[in-house]
């Protein structure tokens, strides 16, 4: 077992707790999927609709990992039809409201930056 140093990093950098916060980011529709879920619960169908160009392949991989990773949770209901939605969970909330909020104040702030710097290197 390995023994955990200041800022969360175990013995190895791989073991870091940084690293897994930001393989939350990695998977380009679970950010996404989290900030369509922000507005409330919602149905798969719902969400396809509210993200666009997602295939139903994609969604499902993300809602499994959102789940998994405990973001978001997956809520049955007994009726007939069937009726699920998603949510996010507390967990969830407070990446949306901090990290990920972050993250968009960011990219509004330095987005052109960003797409200058894009830019330049393509060498256009």
């Amino acid at each position: 077992m390995s023994r955990e140093t200041e800022g969360g990093c175990a013995d190895f950098v791989a073991d870091c707790r940084l690293r897994m916060g930001t393989d939350l980011l990695t998977h380009v529709w679970d950010p996404v999927v989290l900030a369509a879920l922000t507005a409330g619960p919602c149905r798969r169908r719902t969400l396809r609709v509210k993200i666009g160009g997602i295939s139903d392949k994609a969604l499902t991989e993300a809602l499994h990992r959102l789940v998994t990773n405990g973001l978001a949770e997956r809520r049955s209901y007994p009726a007939v039809p069937p009726r699920v939605d998603y949510a996010l969970t507390p967990l969830g909330r407070t990446f949306t409201d901090g990290p990920m909020r972050a993250l968009a104040e960011w990219s509004i702030r330095y987005g052109d930056e960003l797409f200058e710097a894009q830019h330049r290197a393509r060498g256009a």
